[in-house]
Formats: structure tokens, C-alpha cells, sequence
């Protein structure tokens, strides 16, 4: 029996990390995407080498890692540079993601976290795609209670990002976590009998 590959997506301040997590504790394998980007783009690594080179030195911290703070502010307000980076990025993670995959042997459900999973049209990839899904209030309210970010700087992130109809237009199942965490808990554990019964099916298949 092969494992069911769910893509795990969400906006920024949905929550989409919580989810994964109560996944990750019913025996999912989880595959997170903004680990694999970190790992690329470490120091010593070609990744890091050719953000460099395209973007200049003044990306790089002075111990030679990746200044994220300043390459987000470059990328988030121009299209055309965010293009660049993911062309460097994107491959390498991909690339990166696939091998804790091959090595899920005997795994029921494999968890692709991906956030720009709607963005890359990704969903083909997967037997199920799972949308984390708040109103754009709540991911305000959490940004900045939780990141301490400015208004501004939050409506730049979210606009950088697919919008909540493009999320949901790719979605096979939805998880509401506009709720407290008590109601997560809940929606993730019929999430995960949801995931397992579509397993079943698909193998019987």
C-alpha cells in the first residue's frame, strides 16, 4: 500500500504550522517546505551562492548566512525579483522535499507543508490538498499579535501570496482555524480519520 500525498497549504497567519504539528502526532510524515528553503540557501551551499550573485553581498548577514529579513523586503515589493528567487529556490527545494519521501517506506500518510502551494499550482501533484483557511482579519489579528508585524508590512505579505479564493478553488478539504485551538484539535482529528478512510479507498482502488 503506497502512502496518501497531501499537499498542506495556508496564507500566512492561518495557523498552517498547527495543523501540521497535530498531524505530525497521529503518524503523519511530514514534509515541511520552509525547512527544506532554509536548508538550501544555508551557508556553504550553491543556493546561497547564487542568491548572492543575484541580488548582491548586501543580502548576506556578516557572518556570510542569509540576511531574510532584507531579501523579503527586496522580493515582497517587486514581482519580477520574487520570480528570480523562486527559480533559484524552488528547484532545489523540491528536490530536497522528495528525498524523506522516498525514504517514508511503510508511511500511511506523507504531509507536503507547502505555503506557495497554490501559487505554484502545485495541487496536481497530490491525492489531496488540505487548505488551513482563516479570513484575512484573523491573519492580520495574528500577525500581528504573533510576529509583532506592522499593518503594512502584513497586507504586503498577504498580497504577495495567493488570495483566499485562489487557496480555497484548489481545495479537496478545508480546515476551519478561525476557531480556538480546542476546535483545531477536533477538526484536525477528523481530518486525519478523512485522510486515512481516502487512503483506504485509494489503495482498494
Amino acid at each position: 500500500m503506497r502512502a496518501l500525498r497531501v499537499g498542506l497549504t495556508g496564507g500566512i497567519g492561518a495557523g498552517k504550522s498547527e495543523v501540521s504539528r497535530r498531524l505530525a502526532s497521529y503518524g503523519a510524515v511530514v514534509i515541511d517546505a520552509d525547512a527544506a528553503a532554509r536548508e538550501v540557501v544555508a551557508p556553504g551551499t550553491p543556493g546561497l551562492a547564487e542568491i548572492a550573485a543575484e541580488f548582491g553581498p548586501e543580502v548576506l548577514r556578516s557572518d556570510g548566512s542569509l540576511d531574510r529579513d532584507r531579501l523579503g523586503e527586496l522580493v515582497f515589493a517587486d514581482p519580477s525579483l520574487r520570480m528570480k528567487l523562486n527559480a533559484i529556490v524552488h528547484p532545489r527545494v523540491a528536490e530536497r522535499m522528495a528525498e524523506p519521501e522516498r525514504a517514508a517506506v511503510g508511511a500511511a500518510v506523507v504531509v507536503h507543508d507547502i505555503p506557495l502551494l497554490a501559487e505554484n499550482h502545485l495541487e496536481g501533484n497530490f491525492d489531496v490538498v488540505v487548505v488551513v483557511d482563516v479570513p484575512p482579519r484573523v491573519q492580520m489579528e495574528r500577525l500581528a499579535r504573533a510576529r509583532g508585524m506592522p499593518r503594512a508590512q502584513a497586507e504586503e505579505r498577504m498580497r504577495a501570496q495567493a488570495s483566499r479564493q485562489e487557496r480555497l478553488a484548489v481545495a479537496s478539504i478545508v480546515v476551519d482555524n478561525s476557531g480556538s485551538l480546542a476546535e483545531l484539535d477536533r477538526e484536525v482529528g477528523d481530518l486525519w480519520a478523512e485522510l486515512l478512510r481516502r487512503r483506504r479507498a485509494l489503495t482498494a482502488g
